[in-house]
């Protein structure tokens, strides 16, 4: 799927959707270490993943723009430090230039105030405001794939993003992805107009007859009555 189509197929979805329908499709789950989120609120795309891994010099980072494809996102593996910033506002403008979705760092960031005036979502653990002092040797798979807390994403991989975090789905099953985000998307915003109409969530989910099982049988989980009435919304 290119890049226009996944932002448009995300445009009315979320990452929690994305994420409970990789669970439903039994697919390897991939979510941004907690404390990944937007330099600025409300920031959200999808995109195929530009992986890359940083050493200490800026110049990888424009070496994998050199290849890049509008519509994709710079991932950038920075082993999770927070004590130097690895981009600031000209990876950031020079990043818009490419005509990327957006940039999601495994780090910090610096220049905050001119990357809010930015419009390219960047998300990252924060600020330092000291760039890098270090030189490491560059990895072989610089350009191959980045380490994201304890996964890899890879080229093949599609990116997603919101105020809720990033979660990474491979590219093969991103059809089936979408169907079942969007099939849980409109159980989901049923079951909120009926609770805004007065219909509550335990009379559309027979609550009482759960508990009346449960009751009965201590072992009978909610899971298992979900499935029973077809009302499944954790799986």
């Amino acid at each position: 799927m290119k890049a226009k189509s996944l932002s448009r197929a995300f445009a009315e979805l979320s990452t929690p959707l994305i994420a409970d329908a990789a669970l439903r499709l039994k697919i390897a789950l991939r979510i941004s270490p907690p404390g990944i989120r937007p330099v600025t609120p409300n920031q959200r795309f999808a995109g195929p993943a530009l992986p890359v891994r940083h050493y200490g010099s800026v110049d990888v980072f424009l070496e994998a723009m050199q290849n890049s494809q509008p519509g994709n996102v710079l991932v950038i593996d920075n082993g999770g430090l927070l004590d130097e910033g690895c981009i600031g506002d000209l990876t950031a403008l020079e990043a818009e230039h490419c005509g990327l979705a957006g940039i999601i760092v495994w780090g910090a960031h610096r220049d905050t105030p001119e990357l809010q005036q930015i419009p390219l979502p960047i998300f990252s653990y924060g600020t330092c405001p000291s760039g890098p002092q270090r030189l490491d040797p560059r990895d072989s798979l610089a350009l191959r794939s980045a380490r994201f807390g304890n996964f890899l994403v890879e080229p093949g991989d599609v990116v997603f993003a919101d105020d809720d975090g990033c979660v990474f789905v491979g590219a093969e099953r991103i059809d089936d992805v979408f169907r079942v985000a969007h099939d849980i998307w409109e159980r989901e915003r049923r079951q909120a107009n009926a609770i805004k109409s007065g219909h509550s969530l335990r009379e559309q989910l027979d609550f009482a007859r759960y508990l009346e099982k449960r009751a009965i049988d201590p072992n009978y989980t909610f899971r298992e009555h979900l499935r029973e009435i077809s009302g499944a919304i954790e799986e």
